[in-house]
């Protein structure tokens, strides 16, 4: 049987109920059956199929830890499984999301690291979006005294990649350099933090140019995404560079190759080129795919290279290597606590506000992590629009050009 939390419970139900907004949380349906508000994807498409609205709320089974969330990451991936655009996505309606930080409500039998009031991040295989969530120990983690959850929401998914690409695949080591991507992103920006813990490391930043004065001091040199940035590297380094982070795939991939230095690697972590309209488009799909520079295995031989993907989650939740993770999220966490890096918060945004959220990191106009705030009121022109349904439960399709019309009104942190 769970371990329940008679005051947490008391305490958190109180606290969902500060506003009409909240009242949907922590409540009983009429058959005793206790509900949450949750973010849900009721099919594969545009911004108009995401709503938040009531779901069951889930308890903790054997080895499980049951989590008052407080805050959940917006990843970019995020923005792909709206889309449909991912490999095997599960069938619709699903709770998205991969991350969240919040307070131990409950355990299941036989969970022994964690407490009922710990406070803790975790990963999850989707349902993340919601105020409650259930996750196996070993994908959960404590969070340090310090760490807010704003900043927790922001860490574990981010920090975690960037740490095993560099230093697990790529084995970074001092004097070294490297190239990544979208650096204003959040994970380029946990990039730029973890080189800063070497001596020597040159980091060279693409990322639009509105985005330079922000993050100018993170990096050692900064190239717009626009601009021929292959030849302002190679007029700093001739060789090339030993290590190239990249999530955008296409053409950049050949781009990529081309400037790695003999035993050089090139890490693909992601494929955001696929994405530029609203819904999935099969034209840049086939687009990407054209542009990626075929691959020969002679040539990399030849050449001396190392080409390489990562994806976190399939490692966790595929691959079976959550100790490995635990063991770099405890080096990560010493870090943190030696304030040697510090996550960086874009926004945070409230559930009723996740079209607006996913919108800014669509239009790649956030720098660092965008948070989805579990306890923030909505503005008033968004909490209407994320919590309509029909009658009959299904969702209300609004009018084009709907979005563009509102105003939109983060806590910019």
């Amino acid at each position: 049987m769970a371990q329940e939390g008679p005051d947490m419970t008391e305490e958190t139900e109180c606290m969902i109920d500060r506003d009409v907004a909240k009242k949907l949380g922590g409540v009983e349906s009429s058959g005793n059956v206790k509900e949450m508000r949750a973010v849900v994807l009721s099919g594969f498409g545009g911004l108009n199929k995401l709503r938040v609205t009531k779901k069951p709320m889930p308890e903790p089974q054997r080895g499980e830890v049951k989590i008052r969330v407080k805050a959940c990451g917006l990843n970019f991936l995020d923005l792909m499984v709206r889309q449909g655009t991912i490999d095997c996505p599960p069938k619709p309606p699903l709770i998205p999301g991969f991350e969240c930080c919040g307070i131990v409500e409950s355990v299941g039998e036989t969970t022994k690291r964690f407490e009922i009031g710990d406070r803790v991040m975790a990963f999850v295989n989707y349902n993340a979006w919601a105020e409650v969530v259930c996750a196996p120990e070993e994908f959960v983690y404590k969070l340090p005294e310090e760490m807010t959850f704003a900043e927790a929401a922001a860490f574990a998914l981010n920090f975690v990649a960037a740490y095993m690409m560099l230093f697990e695949v790529a084995n970074l080591r001092e004097g070294m350099s490297v190239l990544v991507h979208s650096a204003g992103g959040a994970v380029g920006q946990a990039v730029t933090q973890l080189c800063s813990t070497l001596p020597n490391v040159t980091v060279f930043g693409v990322a639009s140019s509105f985005k330079h004065a922000a993050i100018r001091d993170s990096v050692t040199h900064l190239f717009d995404r626009n601009a021929d940035y292959i030849q302002e590297v190679k007029k700093i380094s001739p060789e090339g560079v030993d290590i190239v982070l990249d999530c955008l795939c296409g053409e950049n991939t050949g781009k990529g190759l081309s400037l790695l230095k003999p035993l050089g690697t090139y890490i693909l972590y992601g494929a955001s080129n696929m994405v530029t309209g609203e819904t999935k488009s099969f034209f840049s799909f086939a687009k990407s795919w054209w542009q990626v520079e075929k691959v020969n295995p002679i040539k990399l031989y030849e050449e001396n290279k190392v080409i390489a993907g990562f994806s976190l989650l399939n490692l966790l939740f595929k691959q079976g290597r959550s100790c490995l993770v635990k063991s770099v999220m405890d080096k990560l966490l010493c870090l943190y606590n030696q304030r040697k890096i510090k996550p960086v918060v874009d926004s945070l945004w409230a559930l009723e506000e996740v079209k607006e959220a996913m919108q800014r990191i669509h239009d790649r106009g956030n720098i660092g992590k965008l948070i989805l705030d579990v306890e923030k009121s909505p503005t008033p022109l968004m909490a209407s629009d994320s919590t309509e349904t029909s009658e009959a439960g299904e969702e209300e399709e609004e009018p084009e050009g709907d979005n563009d019309s509102k105003e939109r009104m983060p806590f910019i942190h």
